[in-house]
């Protein structure tokens, strides 16, 4: 009948024939790999055990159950196992035994279940199929073997082929049969690293004994990580109380002898041999391995391989050294870092560097002379692949002589305002309006270039005019809270914050844009439910008008950045997110935000005129003055900066372009890889320099930034005195906190207790669920649509003025910003506290075994100086050169 083959003369080839594990254990025999001799019954037995018997209709019938009601596939597995308890016919039996004994008389063999579904790269259906360990004898072997045809019908492989989209009559089934060996150890090897992705690590997990308990879970390991030199970089060594043994016609759990149980059982030369074995078996497959492994007499024999599925990208080490380039200078993350909170890509870090210097240089030389800031005095460095402002500690000092005249400001704010609204807010919509007025197909390389030189000149040079808003927007905020607090407010009254909300800004208007868009599309009962089924179903008659109307929504509103790095898509170029949030209206969720901010704005209203009818006149003079400037100021600053990224569509473009151009030079392998080119590679590319591949340049790249993505940058460096006296006034708290209790700055009052959900950027927006605490590195205005989903907010990154707090009032929900080390502290899916009063958020879990310190430091809320020195300094000389302005025009 030739139903059986021998491991030798099968490979990889042979999956349809030999299931995915006998294919791989022919494929390393074949190979010269020490493996334990077997052989496969194919899976044409299994066909024609299945035709023979006529059962072919009953399996169909009962597979087709409903796989969501685990009672039914429970009946329907146990239906199907009957149908499987036929005798094996007499011809076939012959043939398996025959080979039986040759592997030697009585031989103790594994019998294994190997489907045509299995130990693939996209899937390895581990664990879905039986295995029958120490099987001795003709009639144990026969009924092995049947009860692995079976076990293909199991509840939970049934379920799992459904989910993978695998159709019952596409699955068939050989049997692996192996000659067991007595191994003094065992264990599981992955030739890559699975939990951060590198490939010049193996993970082991080694135990006494057969391997079969390790792969279940049921007996402790020694854990061991080898480095690609075959260096024991990590070792746990487990009290192993219990091996795996054989016992009679079977196995069971038997006690570790006591001067075993703390030993290790792979010293570090076996490690390294074991992970040079591994090795081997992945440059054979060309995929990294997950290995079942065996050692008998100091050899190592593989049980079984498979590729490694779901295994993460490649993520390099996290750093632990913050050391500075220069040791004369003084480092920050403010500012426009706040809006930078991962570390930077390449090409952005190399060009923006450049950019965002010339733009404060640029200023102080028109202010106070081209000798105000020395070339090179400040810059823009990457530290660990984190943005910095760096300044020489002189330079600073001058900068910081501003100080006094940034307090006179305050009665001079409208100069800062004029300057942005009047001269630096055209000006950039003009460069803008320039480049995207431009046939990119007609542009040469060079000409691409310096479009995204110039775009993002022109960002850099608009967002250093818009941190000058921010030192008047801080000072009347806070002038107004502390007056409000200390001269006006009584028990009971609401925060000074209520006093300023209620006004229309850029990312409201967005927010009210999209629900009026939302409440068109509920009207027309098909485009609803055409838009709600993710566009699955045939295109209704107002497709094309909900089309133009969502295109008019992300031409007004669509530059808005989730993060400054042009890496990052905008929802110009990627409005999936925006679409999700429309859908969420669409069900009849969230508030309307008309009548939430008619709401607002009728009870800030009130409120004046209450606190101000009981006031004395001189104090109700004095409040009635700071309201009205704080009112002021309530939406410009979130108006300017919404706007920062109105050329990140258009510079997106041009490096798309580019990285077509460089595709087809063969540079690189996808488009998109350009943003992780360095600005030198693509200027010797421009100057016809053939560079080559740079895509293997490029993953190593995106390895050590993932790794730099888990740490948290210090926000000022380096780490003495000065960083501490100047932490107060920094975006965030250091981030080194431990404990059950995160601490950050109160910035929307409120507590809340929910589920926490951390999302990295626009790619987690649909983990979101509503009632969820929005956890974040940052929000920018593009983010403003998540907050009608939020129960609260939590971020890394940010101050009393910064948008996230600002947008949490407008929507009446805690916020706790600056916390440093939320999103890499908290973990989605758990329970915490957010208390918005306390400036404090509680890991619930971990307060339950642990008991906070009794004293609560509470940051205060100071204004947030953007840049320390950048803003302030900058605000009080364009103050300074306004003042002298207008009196020249006098």
């Amino acid at each position: 009948m030739n139903l059986v083959r021998q491991f030798a003369d099968i490979g990889r080839s042979d999956l349809e024939t030999a299931g995915g594990k006998g294919a791989n254990l022919g494929e390393l025999t074949g190979a010269d790999f020490l493996v334990p001799p077997g052989f496969v019954v194919i899976t044409d037995a299994y066909r024609a055990f299945v035709r023979d018997s006529g059962i072919g209709p009953a399996i169909m019938a009962a597979a087709a159950t409903d796989t969501d009601d685990p009672s039914r596939l429970q009946a329907a597995a146990e239906t199907i196992a009957g149908l499987f308890a036929g005798p094996v016919p007499e011809a076939m039996a012959a043939e398996i035994l025959a080979a039986y004994h040759r592997l030697g008389e009585d031989a103790r063999v594994a019998v294994r279940s190997s489907a045509t579904a299995e130990d693939l790269a996209d899937a390895s259906f581990a664990g879905q199929q039986d295995t029958y360990l120490n099987i001795r004898g003709d009639a144990e072997l026969l009924d092995a073997v049947r009860r692995c045809w079976a076990s293909l019908w199991t509840a939970r492989a049934i379920a799992y082929r459904a989910r993978q989209g695998i159709a019952p009559d596409q699955v068939s089934l050989a049997v692996v049969v192996q000659l067991m060996i007595e191994s003094e150890a065992s264990g599981v090897m992955f030739t890559a690293n699975p939990t951060n992705g590198r490939r010049d690590q193996a993970v082991i997990a080694a135990a006494w004994g057969l391997g079969e308990a390790i792969v279940s879970g049921a007996v402790n390991t020694d854990d061991l990580v080898v480095d690609g030199t075959g260096r024991v970089i990590e070792r746990h060594t487990a009290d192993k109380a219990v091996q795996t043994r054989y016992v009679g016609h079977g196995t069971a759990e038997r006690p570790v002898p006591e001067h075993r149980r703390r030993l290790a059982v792979l010293d570090d030369g076996a490690a390294a041999e074991l992970a040079a074995l591994g090795r081997r078996v992945s440059d054979h497959y060309g995929t990294p391995q997950d290995i079942e492994w065996a050692r008998r007499d100091g050899e190592f024999f593989i049980v079984q391989a498979r590729p490694i599925t779901a295994l993460p990208e490649e993520t390099g080490e996290v750093p632990t050294s913050w050391e500075v380039p220069r040791a004369n200078s003084w480092y920050f993350r403010a500012s426009i870092v706040e809006q930078l909170p991962d570390p930077l890509t390449p090409l952005f870090g190399d060009l923006i560097n450049g950019a965002v210097s010339r733009s404060l240089t640029g200023i102080f030389a028109e202010l106070l002379g081209k000798e105000a800031l020395p070339p090179g005095a400040m810059t823009f460095p990457m530290i660990n692949g984190y943005a910095y402002y760096a300044y020489e500690i002189s330079a600073f000092g001058r900068v910081l002589t501003a100080l006094p005249s940034a307090m006179k400001a305050i009665t001079g704010r409208a100069g800062f305002v004029e300057r942005w609204r009047d001269d630096a807010h055209p000006a950039y919509q003009r460069i803008v309006a320039d480049w995207t007025a431009r046939d990119l197909a007609r542009l040469s390389s060079a000409d691409l270039y310096d479009g995204v030189a110039e775009l993002l000149e022109a960002g850099a040079t608009y967002y250093t005019v818009v941190q000058t808003i921010i030192p008047p927007a801080a000072s009347s905020e806070t002038a107004l809270t502390s007056f409000y607090d200390r001269a006006v407010r009584r028990a009971g009254d609401p925060p000074a914050s209520t006093l300023l909300l209620g006004y229309d800004s850029l990312p409201i208007l967005a927010e009210k844009s999209l629900y009026d868009l939302a409440a068109w599309a509920a009207e027309r009962p098909e485009l609803k439910e055409w838009l709600l089924n993710d566009q699955a179903t045939h295109e209704p008659a107002d497709a094309d008008q909900f089309r133009s109307r969502f295109h008019d929504h992300l031409a007004r509103f669509g530059h808005t950045t989730y993060n400054l790095d042009f890496a990052q898509p905008v929802p110009a170029d990627d409005p999936d997110p925006v679409l999700d949030t429309l859908r969420f209206f669409l069900t009849g969720q969230g508030t309307d935000p008309h009548r939430r901010q008619a709401e607002a704005a009728a009870r800030r209203d009130r409120l004046v005129r209450e606190l101000s009818d009981r006031l004395d006149p001189v104090r109700r003079s004095v409040f009635r003055r700071l309201v009205a400037q704080a009112q002021r100021f309530a939406p410009i600053r979130e108006d300017a900066l919404a706007d920062v990224g109105l050329a990140w569509p258009r510079l997106r473009q041009l490096l798309g372009e580019l990285g077509r151009r460089l595709v087809r030079d063969g540079v690189i392998d996808e488009a998109d890889q350009v943003f992780w080119l360095r600005d030198a590679e693509l200027k010797d590319w421009l100057s016809g320099v053939v560079l080559g591949s740079r895509t293997d340049e490029i993953a190593k790249r995106k390895a050590v930034w993932r790794g730099q993505r888990l740490a948290t940058p210090p926000q000022m460096l380096p780490d003495n005195g000065w960083a501490r006296l100047f932490a107060r006034w920094m975006p965030a708290v250091s981030g080194n906190e431990t404990g059950p209790v995160l601490r950050g700055i109160g910035a929307s009052a409120g507590s809340v207790t929910a589920t926490a959900r951390v999302l990295g950027g626009p790619a987690d927006f649909g983990q979101l669920e509503p009632g969820d605490v929005l956890v974040a590195s940052i929000t920018t205005p593009a983010w403003t649509s998540l907050f009608a989903k939020a129960s609260a907010v939590v971020t890394d990154i940010g101050g009393p003025l910064s948008h996230s707090s600002i947008v949490a009032r407008e929507y009446g929900i805690p916020a706790v910003l600056g916390t440093g080390s939320a999103t890499r502290r908290i973990r989605s899916g758990e329970q915490i506290t957010v208390d918005g009063d306390a400036g404090q958020v509680t890991l619930i879990e971990q307060a339950d075994s642990a008991t906070p310190a009794a004293a609560e430091r509470r940051r205060s809320l100071v204004p947030v100086i953007a840049g320390v020195a950048a803003a302030v300094g900058v605000g009080a000389l364009l103050f300074r050169r306004l003042r002298r302005r207008k009196a020249d025009r006098r």
